[in-house]
């Protein structure tokens, strides 16, 4: 079995999984199911494959129940099998592009702060999986990042 990183972008549909062999990305899958119901199936499918040498997610902001289910999902994975767990904010993976919040609001980062503005949806990118993992660029304080008040 080969051994690969697993790099998952829960945060927005579609969801986006890349496999790393050597920090390059050999194989990307695409889904438009919820992370509740993909992950833990999509997980066993590719444990079944390779050997999953460490775990990388985007940790927000986005939707919130799929940072969560995410994270507990892979904290749970990396302490059962002793797999290594890193997370790296969400504006990484769009070149900055401001990120759906609530309603009309979106997640917009100015140099090193994030707040909830209107904007002109016209600019937004969507998520993208790098072609090279970056392993310096990601953290091990893995906790997910919801960057909005209690409520």
């Amino acid at each position: 079995m080969r051994d690969i990183d697993l790099l998952v972008i829960s945060l927005s549909s579609p969801l986006l999984f890349g496999i790393y062999q050597d920090d390059k990305l050999v194989e990307s899958i695409k889904s438009e199911e919820k992370t509740t119901e993909i992950l833990p199936s999509l997980f066993k499918d590719i444990s079944e494959k390779y050997n999953v040498k460490s775990l990388y997610y985007a940790n927000g902001p986005g939707s919130f129940m799929a940072i969560k289910v995410t994270y507990i999902f892979f904290k749970t994975m990396s302490i059962v099998k002793k797999i290594p767990f890193f997370a790296q904010e969400a504006f990484y993976f769009n070149e900055n592009s401001p990120i759906k919040a609530l309603g009309k609001l979106y997640f917009v980062k100015n140099s090193n702060t994030i707040s909830m503005e209107k904007i002109d949806t016209s600019t937004l990118k969507e998520f993208s999986l790098p072609n090279t993992l970056n392993k310096e660029d990601f953290s091990s304080d893995t906790l997910p990042a919801y960057h909005i008040g209690a409520v």
